[in-house]
């Protein structure tokens, strides 16, 4: 594989797919922008993201006819760009690959919207550890549960090997071009993609796991808000979280 961009000293390319609702944290209005503390969810995620990225391009995928963006901290921000998402995850992403128009080779991270307690030690390390790896890479958590197989009644069939099994986290780290054309084969062979690295897995490569923090949670739930609000409290406490 060529030198990547980051190997010649430009940031990585940031997509932060932001087109659906969340519904099941609840409220009345999408996830995304809900208050995590006195700002929108997605200001604190993004804010972060460029703090620990400096120089980052950041492509937001909106849903059509949002009328929530406009408010917030972000959509003045002069490093921060707006398209169209899509249905799902896989066409947001797209979408914004296609918008930010990229070399093959440069580096793009995408990262989750509700995930606001990344900090900058978590994407230094999956830079550094699979920043020039053609299959990229993803931040991860080894599942330490142990893990039931159950039936449609919820009984108990099987349990499991956890030893292998790792909970996806994002950001995840991936060239352009090898990203774009994995969602494209993907969404030709209906092969579903519920994060980045299992469309990469579908062109046959093996994307590389990077440990990642137990806080960087992903507000899916109603409480998760009051759950991630206070993992930033004590990161900032700590000193350091996002740096």
């Amino acid at each position: 594989m060529p030198p990547n961009a980051a190997s010649d000293g430009l940031p990585p390319a940031i997509v932060i797919p932001a087109a659906g609702v969340g519904a099941r944290v609840g409220g009345e209005r999408p996830k995304q922008y809900q208050y995590l503390g006195n700002a929108f969810l997605i200001d604190v995620t993004l804010e972060r993201l460029a703090r620990a990225v400096p120089g980052a391009a950041l492509m937001v995928a909106l849903g059509a006819g949002d009328g929530w963006w406009a408010s917030t901290r972000s959509a003045a921000a002069d490093s921060v760009r707006t398209c169209i998402g899509g249905a799902t995850r896989a066409e947001s992403v797209l979408n914004a690959l296609q918008a930010l128009a990229l070399p093959e080779e440069h580096p793009v991270l995408v990262h989750d919207a509700a995930r606001p307690c990344i900090t900058g030690g978590d994407i230094h390390a999956l830079m550094e550890g699979a920043g020039c790896s053609e299959a990229g890479g993803l931040l991860a958590q080894a599942v330490t549960d142990t893990i039931k197989e159950v039936d449609g009644a919820r009984h108990v069939l099987a349990t499991r090997d956890r030893s292998h099994l790792w909970r996806a986290q994002t950001p995840q780290l991936f060239p352009a071009g090898v990203l774009e054309r994995a969602l494209l084969r993907a969404a030709a062979a209906g092969a579903p993609v519920t994060d980045e690295a299992s469309a990469v897995e579908h062109l046959g490569l093996k994307p590389l796991v990077v440990p990642g923090r137990a806080d960087n949670i992903k507000v899916t739930h109603p409480g998760d808000l009051a759950m991630a609000a206070w993992l930033i409290e004590q990161q900032q406490q700590a000193g350091g979280a996002v740096t």
